[in-house]
């Protein structure tokens, strides 16, 4: 039996939006939530925290950074690298071109 991955959250730390946990299908819809309260002032996606990303929570992550205009991520979860490759996603998670 699979033990349950660790409770998403996200907070924010002056212009950075800050993760922990697993950022998969079942946390995306709370964290949407949580980070449509900050729409200004994030420059950074602090990743360092979170174990791992499916592709729900890059689709939230990429979004997230294109409504945001945030530029810098902040560490490499699992899933992450994979991900980015296989949507086309640069460093920042735009569309590489």
């Amino acid at each position: 039996m699979r033990s349950p991955a660790p409770i998403a959250s996200v907070e924010r730390d002056g212009n950075a939006l800050v993760f922990t946990g697993v950022l998969d299908r079942d946390a995306v819809p709370a964290l949407w939530g949580r980070c449509a309260a900050w729409p200004n002032g994030i420059t950074q996606l602090d990743l360092s925290a979170v174990e791992r990303v499916d592709s729900a929570g890059v689709a939230l992550l990429a979004e997230l950074a294109a409504r945001t205009g945030a530029d810098q991520v902040l560490g490499e979860p699992a899933g992450l690298a994979e991900l980015r490759r296989a949507y086309r996603l640069g460093a920042t998670l735009d569309f590489a071109n």
